[in-house]
């Protein structure tokens, strides 16, 4: 560890990026850096060193965690880091999100979302890395998504603790007449060790933040952790399990009105006529608002005295919808997949000797083919949508539960024509995310309403059935897979062509309208193109496909059908080479040991070497994604009244684990997730309307059906990767392959319960 590096007090600290001539190493500043955002709402007495804290006299420290809280307990590591450095320990901090502000933008989302494994080192893939981080500063994307958040925050945040500790021991020695390096730190105090006077940060915060800070600092080697690699009480818990947390579905304001939305059920449709006149004659109705949002289509909104009304009016509205932009039914929207399929125009991420060649020679080996589907899925959030607005002289006001919350700002000052810097957005817990509250619709449709309120507050809270039915979906996709196996056993060839539309283009054209895409999507073919299996000829192709229905970043994102095809079709491979699926992994996985290591730690955790009793089957699956090892074994039995999934094991390598439990958990979190998904999830579409309203519907795996699930954390990777969404990848394909080995029935399709029945 011991990184230096270089910090200002109030600016925004920046890590690698490209320079004229190069590349710096370590925290430099641009020519205008971000002001720091805390300082414009300082309480009397309470000064900020950086972004990320605030100590007033009192003592009382504040600790910034700029990402969305939505369960993953991000909050909490965030807040250890600076806390590492700083000297202070989690329980006597208290911890807010940070304003919607530039300052807090997310550098390795942008960084790292380029078309390159995580293993490619070459000039281009390093060119683009720099070139992305210069990119993120200027577009200042204040996002949680893309398991990104430690991995972003790990050097500047604990920076910006050291650097506060440090001021504040140099304002402690100039009080105490004593040299800074004769103090010590504990626990929010300065301390001599000689006399063994102290101060606590309170008293010496003002004289701290005057001086001027140090150009370079030191950070604690790893073996002087106290608070990082330990797993620490989750901050947020006691106001979640003591029902005194705040959603965006909570909010409550004095004078407060309440509304929903109903649009076009033909997502993007127009709103060709209706009435409202019974709506209006309901007790309670204040409004009703012609609704048109551009790419997302066409509707109403309902503004009340409280929600249930606000219901019922939207329901009472007589309403005459355009037709959908897409095809009407499910089957015509695929058609389209299969259209590109044959011969539509693609991209190859990874094109290495010839596989096109390989598999087409007959001499070579024994083809092996396969064709797989996964369909559209929805987020699905516990807490649906919601936004409350407030517009007053000139002002805006926005409290939502947010994953880009500078986003709503931009959101906000369009849709009023209003400067950015009069929108101020409330940042609140969320009650599910999963990429879903990264979008503006909802505090778009909130300010709308807002705006015809007449200066009170707005609680826009959607009905269930039109959160499931305007969802941002996860898009379907389509894998054509063929290999040639060699007669000694051998993967000689991999030719591969999977067919999806673009989510970055879907969500550029309905939030930055003409926004241009510098290279392919790589989220078509994520998940395969970026694997380390040492395959001789391999291609991947990514064949976009235009399709209309909205389309957003569901956890994972291409990862989540990729490495279902992927993983089934090495699955295929290996029985047809006749190896043993995990020595046929290990092979492939020879050159990059990290990879190899967490499949051994799975199989050894699973017993993968030892016989299974009669009606019962396991599988193996394995996915490299945001730079995050992840295997995992899956072992199912025949129940009589269907399949059922009886244990999961999990061996993950993110290459720091910060906090044990977090991490546990949030494999745990994507496992299950991965698995509701294979269960029965899908979103199909006919008469251009989604099909599935609710749960009823669109249901979840029960606690009955959950599996036992064991998780054992590696830390080999020189790098440190993300732990949100790696471990829902592999658990799908671990699934089917393990239900092929009791079943000898390969899947091919999702959500596996179109094949073969599971325990309800």
């Amino acid at each position: 560890m011991g990184r230096l590096g270089k910090i200002a007090r109030r600016t925004f600290l920046l890590g690698t990026a490209a320079l004229a001539g190069g590349v710096a190493v370590g925290y430099y500043f641009y020519k205008k850096p971000y002001d720091n955002p805390l300082e414009q709402t300082l309480a009397e007495g309470e000064v900020t060193f950086n972004p990320y804290i605030k100590v007033a006299a009192d003592g009382t420290i504040v600790l910034i965690a700029p990402r969305a809280e939505m369960g993953q307990g991000v909050s909490t590591t965030l807040a250890a880091l600076v806390a590492e450095e700083l000297d202070v320990d989690l329980s006597n901090v208290r911890i807010e999100h940070g304003p919607a502000d530039g300052a807090y933008y997310n550098e390795a989302m942008i960084v790292e979302g380029g078309p390159y494994s995580m293993f490619d080192h070459s000039f281009y893939a390093n060119f683009q890395r720099k070139s992305s981080a210069v990119t993120a500063k200027f577009v200042a994307l204040q996002a949680t998504g893309g398991s990104s958040s430690v991995r972003d925050g790990f050097d500047k945040m604990r920076q910006a603790g050291a650097v506060a500790r440090q001021l504040l021991l140099q304002a402690a020695a100039k009080r105490l007449g004593k040299p800074a390096g004769k103090l010590t730190t504990e626990n929010g105090k300065v301390v001599d060790t000689v006399s063994g006077t102290s101060l606590t940060y309170g008293e010496l915060a003002s004289d701290a933040a005057s001086i001027e800070p140090p150009d370079t600092i030191a950070l604690k080697p790893r073996d002087q952790w106290k608070i990082l690699g330990k797993s620490q009480p989750r901050i947020d818990m006691h106001a979640k399990s003591t029902g005194t947390a705040g959603f965006g579905i909570d909010v409550d304001l004095p004078d407060m009105l309440y509304g929903t939305v109903r649009m076009n059920p033909h997502i993007g449709g127009e709103l060709k006529s209706f009435d409202d006149s019974k709506a209006k004659a309901m007790r309670g109705v204040v409004k009703i608002v012609r609704i048109d949002a551009g790419k997302l289509g066409q509707g109403i909104g309902v503004i009340a005295d409280n929600t249930w009304r606000a219901f019922e009016a939207a329901k009472a509205v007589e309403v005459e919808w355009g037709d959908a932009p897409y095809p009407a039914s499910t089957d015509a929207i695929l058609d389209d997949y299969r259209a590109a399929m044959a011969d539509g125009s693609s991209h190859a991420l990874t094109d290495r000797g010839d596989a096109e060649g390989v598999v087409a020679d007959t001499s070579s080996g024994a083809l092996v083919e396969a064709e797989y589907s996964a369909p559209f899925l929805a987020h699905a959030c516990m807490e649906p949508m919601n936004a409350t607005a407030r517009f007053k002289d000139g002002k805006l006001e926005i409290w939502a539960g947010s994953q880009a919350p500078n986003m709503y700002k931009l959101v906000g000052s369009r849709e009023l024509d209003i400067s950015s810097s009069d929108v101020t957005v409330h940042n609140t817990l969320l009650g599910g995310g999963f990429g879903r509250r990264g979008e503006g619709d909802f505090p778009l449709y909130a300010v709308k309403l807002a705006k015809e309120a007449g200066g009170r507050p707005v609680k826009v809270t959607w009905t269930r059935e039109e959160d499931m039915t305007h969802d941002m979906y996860r898009p379907a996709a389509l894998g054509r897979f063929k290999a040639r196996v060699t007669k000694d056993g051998a993967l000689n060839a991999v030719d591969a062509r999977i067919a999806a539309p673009s989510i970055t283009k879907s969500a550029l054209d309905r939030t930055l309208p003409g926004a241009f895409m510098p290279f392919p999507d790589r989220l078509i073919s994520e998940g395969a193109f970026d694997q380390p299996y040492g395959i001789e000829n391999f291609r991947v192709q990514g064949v976009p496909v235009e399709c209309e229905v909205p389309l957003g970043f569901w956890r994972s994102v291409g990862n989540s059908h990729n490495a279902f095809f992927q993983e089934c079709f090495i699955d295929e491979v290996a029985h047809a080479a006749g190896q043993d699926p995990v020595a046929f992994r290990l092979a492939l996985l020879k050159d990059h040991p990290v990879a190899a290591e967490t499949v051994a730690k799975v199989a050894a955790m699973s017993g993968w070497d030892k016989p299974l009793g009669e009606g019962k089957g396991r599988g193996i699956a394995f996915t490299l994604s945001f730079g995050t090892y992840v295997a995992e074994v899956v072992q199912v039995s025949d129940a009589g009244d269907g399949i059922r999934i009886d244990k999961v094991w999990c061996a993950v390598d993110l290459g720091t684990a910060l906090d044990p439990s977090i991490i546990e958990a949030q494999m745990q979190s994507g496992i299950v997730f991965g698995l509701s998904a294979a269960l029965g999830q899908e979103i199909t579409f006919a008469d251009g309307m989604v099909e599935q309203t609710n749960f009823d519907t669109y249901d979840a795996m029960r606690i009955h059906q959950a599996p036992e699930i064991e998780v054992a954390i590696l830390e080999n990777s020189e790098t440190i990767g993300g732990a949100g969404e790696p471990s829902t990848p592999p658990s799908v394909p671990a699934l089917a392959n393990a239900i092929f080995d009791l079943t000898g029935k390969r899947l091919r399709h999702m959500p596996l319960s179109k094949d073969v029945s599971f325990v309800t």
